[in-house]
C-alpha cells in the first residue's frame, strides 16, 4: 500500500518521465534540422526509453493500489546554440531525474515500503547508466568539435542505436 505522500511523488515522477520524452524529441528535431540523423536517432530512442519509464511508473502506481494522476508539463526547449549545448542540457536533465529518483527512494526507505524500494532500485541503476552515457557523449562532442569530420563518424555510430524494452 502506498501512502498519499509516496503516491504524490510517484505521480510527479510519472509526469517528469513523460516530460523527458518531450525534451528528447525536441533535441531530436534540432539534430534533424542540422542533418545529424544519428544524433536525432539517439534522442528519439531516448524519448522511447523515457516513455517506457513513464509507463513503468504508471503500472507500478496502479499495481500498488495508488491513484494515477496524469499531469501536464512545460514546453521543452526547442532551440539550441550547439550540439554541445544539447548534450550538456541532456546530461543536466539526467542529473535532475537522478535527484528525483533518490528523493523518492528516501521517502520509500523512511516509510519502509519494500515493494517501492524494490521498484525504485531499477531506476537507481538506470540513472547511473544514463548519466554515464550522456557524460561520455558530451565529452566526445567537446573533444571532436562540431566542425570536424569525426562528428559524422559519431553521428553514423549513433544512427544504429535502437530501443528494446526490458521486462517490466
Amino acid at each position: 500500500m502506498l501512502t498519499e505522500k509516496l503516491v504524490k511523488e510517484l505521480n510527479e515522477q510519472l509526469k517528469y518521465e513523460f516530460a523527458s520524452a518531450n525534451y528528447y524529441l525536441a533535441m531530436s528535431a534540432y539534430c534533424l534540422d542540422r542533418d545529424l540523423d544519428g544524433f536525432a536517432n539517439f534522442f528519439k530512442v531516448q524519448a522511447e526509453e523515457e516513455s517506457f519509464h513513464a509507463m513503468k511508473f504508471f503500472n507500478f502506481i496502479n499495481d500498488a493500489g495508488g491513484r494515477i494522476n496524469i499531469q501536464g508539463f512545460d514546453d521543452p526547449k526547442n532551440d539550441f546554440d550547439s550540439l554541445a549545448q544539447v548534450m550538456e542540457i541532456a546530461l543536466n536533465h539526467e542529473k535532475f531525474v537522478t535527484k528525483r529518483i533518490h528523493s523518492i527512494m528516501d521517502i520509500a526507505i523512511e516509510e519502509k515500503n519494500y515493494p517501492c524500494i524494490s521498484f525504485l532500485n531499477w531506476f537507481v541503476d538506470e540513472q547511473v547508466e544514463e548519466e554515464a552515457m550522456m557524460t561520455s557523449l558530451l565529452n566526445k562532442v567537446k573533444k571532436i568539435g562540431e566542425d570536424n569530420p569525426a562528428i559524422f563518424m559519431l553521428d553514423s555510430e549513433l544512427e544504429k542505436r535502437s530501443f528494446t524494452p526490458q521486462n517490466q
